[in-house]
């Protein structure tokens, strides 16, 4: 129920945006599973030492894209994806082999490209959004 999310307080990217790549990256990686019971609004905000309204804001987008669902007097859950993630993937992949393919056709050198990719996986993704 309680994840640990990689919340940078410093960065452009505003707390809700980042609650919500959090949620979809922990779906994407299995570690919220499906009817999952997500912690509440309340509960999540005290965790992180955020506002409540912040943190509603994300759980309101991630019910909007479909990750999660509303029980009404039972709490939030993670929805069933597996679809909507594996086309998410393949979509990802194709955009990457695509960036990739013009960074080597205008000369990026190969160390570059593997430096982006490790900034990225240690938290330095808003950069590049």
């Amino acid at each position: 129920m309680f994840s640990t999310f990689n919340i940078n307080y410093r960065s452009r990217e505003p707390i809700y945006q980042q609650i919500y790549n959090e949620v979809v990256k922990e779906i994407s990686l299995g570690l919220l599973t499906p009817q999952e019971k997500m912690a509440t609004v309340r509960e999540l905000a005290t965790s992180l030492g955020i506002n409540p309204n912040t943190v509603s804001k994300a759980y309101q987008m991630l019910e909007q894209s479909g990750y999660i669902y509303s029980a009404v007097g039972k709490g939030t859950f993670v929805s069933d994806n597996s679809e909507k993630l594996a086309g998410m993937k393949e979509n990802s992949m194709r955009e990457l082999k695509k960036s990739i393919r013009t960074a080597y056709n205008i000369g990026i050198e190969y160390d570059d490209v593997i430096g982006a990719v490790k900034e990225v996986y240690n938290g330095g993704a808003a950069d590049y959004a």
